[in-house]
């Protein structure tokens, strides 16, 4: 049976976002909480990632990512080389190049190598954190394949993305 597992990003998701509508709508899924959502090292946060999925058959095991979770997600496979069944990379940021401050240094440079797993980038072509070249170069760079759901902003409730059937229909593609 496949085991979902989303991994939010900065700040954490709201009720209102995506991934809690996914973590209801799909049967096995739970989110991967960090002790802090703010003020955040990517040490803690690939520490979580391994902690909750370190006793499991990872065979069967899908992780949903959104935001900062994208770049946790490099940095963990970087390190724990684990096979998953696949993750799906949601609006990663560009923290190579921020357009603000978040003190997010530890989480740079962004890995660059191939995943050990299949996976999917879905991009926005007007994400403030992101440009279309970035994502390209990340989606080329993880051996992910790339998805462009057109101008969806940072694919946030901000941005209008609570309930999203084409985000489920997305995920599909891994299983």
């Amino acid at each position: 049976m496949i085991q979902y597992f989303t991994l939010p990003g900065y700040g954490n998701s709201p009720a209102q976002h995506w991934q809690t509508h996914f973590e209801q709508q799909l049967s096995n899924c739970r989110r991967i909480n960090q002790k802090r959502w703010t003020g955040v090292t990517c040490d803690d946060w690939t520490s979580e990632i391994e902690k909750t999925l370190k006793d499991l058959d990872t065979s069967e095991t899908i992780l949903i990512t959104h935001s900062l979770g994208g770049i946790a997600l490099a940095h963990w496979a970087a390190k724990h080389p684990k096979k998953i069944k696949g993750a799906m990379i949601v609006a990663p940021p560009d923290i190579d190049n921020p357009y603000m401050d978040l003190s997010l240094q530890s989480f740079a440079p962004i890995p660059l190598q191939p995943l050990p797993f299949p996976s999917v980038v879905v991009a926005s072509t007007n994400d403030l954190w992101t440009s279309m070249d970035r994502y390209k170069f990340f989606a080329e760079s993880w051996g992910s394949k790339l998805v462009s759901i057109g101008d969806a902003g940072h694919i946030n409730v901000h941005s209008g993305y609570g309930r999203w059937d084409e985000g489920l229909e997305i995920l599909k593609t891994l299983v």
